[in-house]
């Protein structure tokens, strides 16, 4: 990692504030770390994890670890970052798992997840196939990335996070993970040739 990256931001940011008076004991403050990241933390571990059955239970692990590992959070980076740290070791640790055990079919995942298909009101239906098609393809394409790749992806994509905060949580350096997100984009538009054409 670069020297950068080490150095903790001159002034704790809200999260750091907030994680400080959790380390104090203070449960309210956890509950409103909880409040303002759940929906992140579910999302991504859905996505992470295709929405499958072990999805709320390793998002309830994320806040659980935060809460019993206060006692040794230091604000050396952004909350956040320490987050999603915690939640790439549950998911990966999972997908390990999962690949341990028997598989179910795709038809049984989709059948599970449940996904609906919303027409716009301008949609015609043929529009709205073909838009589903193309989610189905690009949310497929994301699943084959290696773990990595797939869950910085997901950070740069649907968090937004800067490159540092990606590759902290990803214990990479700077570059090594511009360079993973590279080669993670190659890959989708190589996945996704037919509908870019």
């Amino acid at each position: 990692m670069d020297e950068a990256q080490d150095m903790p931001p001159a002034e704790p940011d809200e999260d750091a504030k907030l994680m400080l008076r959790v380390r104090n004991g203070d449960a309210s403050a956890m509950e409103m770390l909880v409040r303002k990241h759940q929906n992140s933390v579910y999302a991504t571990v859905a996505r992470m994890l295709n929405n499958g059955p072990e999805t709320e239970d390793i998002a309830q692990q994320v806040f659980i670890r935060i809460w019993k590992g206060a006692g040794n959070y230091e604000p050396s980076a952004r909350f956040t970052t320490w987050m999603f740290t915690i939640l790439r070791n549950l998911v990966f640790n999972e997908v390990r798992r999962q690949k341990r055990k028997p598989t179910t079919s795709a038809d049984a995942m989709e059948e599970e997840g449940g996904m609906a298909v919303f027409l716009e009101p301008s949609q015609t239906p043929d529009e709205a196939l073909e838009h589903t098609e193309l989610q189905h393809a690009v949310d497929a394409a994301i699943a084959a990335l290696p773990e990595k790749a797939r869950l910085a992806v997901q950070l740069r994509r649907f968090e937004n996070m800067p490159y540092e905060e990606i590759a902290r949580a990803l214990d990479m350096t700077v570059p090594a993970t511009k360079s993973l997100l590279f080669r993670a984009r190659n890959m989708l538009k190589e996945a996704l040739a037919s509908f870019l054409s």
